[in-house]
């Protein structure tokens, strides 16, 4: 068998990836203005499920108001969201495919104009305008984090993802140089994680064992230091809590950027820690049938694909189809996306990705 197309169980029961190739979590600003969910992006999302992905995953859906991160953003901060996270759930999974929600929060990188007031971080920022959350805020973060897993399993989502990547919130946290609190939160690499590591644990407690529970994590830029990134992934895979680890590397054969760990990919200082059966994945410019064999042999356990699946809806489908299939080759029609299932604000947005929209 393709090893690509080898069935993946999840350590949590009666969860099982029919391939290797997963939706990645893709910021498409298709959703109503009060992050309710839109027509555009239900076709979106839903035919990528038919086409093939073995799991699909929404957008950052922000768990605060004040963490919207870009206009058209997926919301999960109310019970007004509930309707359309339901109808995308049922919609994802009446096509075969795991339905899995990534939950967000922008913190310092929340535009002011969209969220009518300075952004929230863990210290003030004066490039942004943003001030630092309270003690008691950071609290309500984290439970907002908790509060939107629970809803997105109430509207019948298989799992979330906790977005620690970008030099999104969770991240900024655990950043020594944008992070600079002196309480429970800030100070050394243990204190930084403890925020996302309470959001996880919470998640678990609360959602219980049989739901899926992944993290992103980016191991540098961002302030980020790598090996305290690297250390925070091995945690996280030996801990027990969570499903599986996504790794944000905007080039799977990349080597780092810290000169002192150069010489060997990026990738492998992450495939070599102790996974125990939690599952690794990795997504980076993964654009064919060759690009995803070699990220699978050099330990990944499935693949998150980005650019080739708005490319093409069904990149798995064609991928099974023909071993040797590669993504269409760069800039393409606005006609094009709007066949692949992108609507107009998608595709406006996409105009400010270099050489990609004719």
């Amino acid at each position: 068998m393709d090893p690509l197309f080898e069935p993946l169980p999840l350590r949590r029961r009666g969860k099982i990836l029919a391939n290797r190739l997963v939706l990645a979590p893709l910021t498409n600003t298709q959703s109503n203005d009060d992050g309710t969910l839109s027509e555009d992006e239900y076709r979106w999302l839903t035919l990528r499920a038919e086409g093939g992905f073995a799991a699909t995953m929404t957008c950052a859906c922000h768990v605060q108001a004040a963490g919207r991160g870009f206009k058209g953003q997926l919301g999960n901060f109310s019970d007004l969201h509930l309707p359309g996270l339901s109808r995308l759930a049922a919609g994802i999974k009446a096509a075969g495919s795991v339905a899995l929600t990534q939950l967000h929060h922008a913190g310092i990188r929340a535009p002011a104009e969209l969220i009518g007031g300075p952004p929230l971080g863990p210290s003030d920022d004066a490039e942004s305008g943003a001030r630092a959350l309270t003690g008691a805020e950071v609290i309500q973060v984290r439970d907002d984090f908790i509060t939107a897993a629970q809803r997105a399993q109430q509207a019948g989502f298989d799992g979330v993802e906790v977005h620690g990547a970008h030099g999104y919130l969770l991240s900024q946290f655990l950043s020594p140089v944008i992070n600079r609190r002196e309480d429970e939160y800030g100070g050394t690499p243990d204190k930084r994680a403890r925020l996302l590591m309470e959001v996880v644990e919470g998640i678990r407690r609360t959602c219980g064992e049989e739901f899926v529970v992944g993290v992103r994590l980016s191991p540098e830029r961002f302030g980020l230091e790598f090996p305290e990134i690297r250390a925070l992934a091995a945690r996280l895979l030996a801990g027990g809590l969570i499903d599986f680890l996504d790794l944000s590397l905007w080039d799977v054969g990349k080597e780092p950027e810290d000169t002192a760990h150069r010489g060997r990919s990026l990738l492998s200082w992450f495939t070599e820690l102790d996974r125990g059966d939690v599952r690794l994945g990795a997504a980076g410019s993964i654009l064919s049938g060759a690009d995803a064999r070699r990220c699978l042999e050099a330990g990944v356990d499935f693949l998150l694909i980005g650019r080739a699946a708005v490319l093409h809806h069904d990149f798995p489908n064609r991928l099974r189809a023909d071993p040797d299939f590669a993504a269409i080759a760069t800039p393409v029609t606005e006609a094009y996306l709007r066949n692949e299932g992108a609507g107009p604000d998608m595709v406006r947005y996409m105009r400010r990705w270099e050489g990609f929209v004719a």
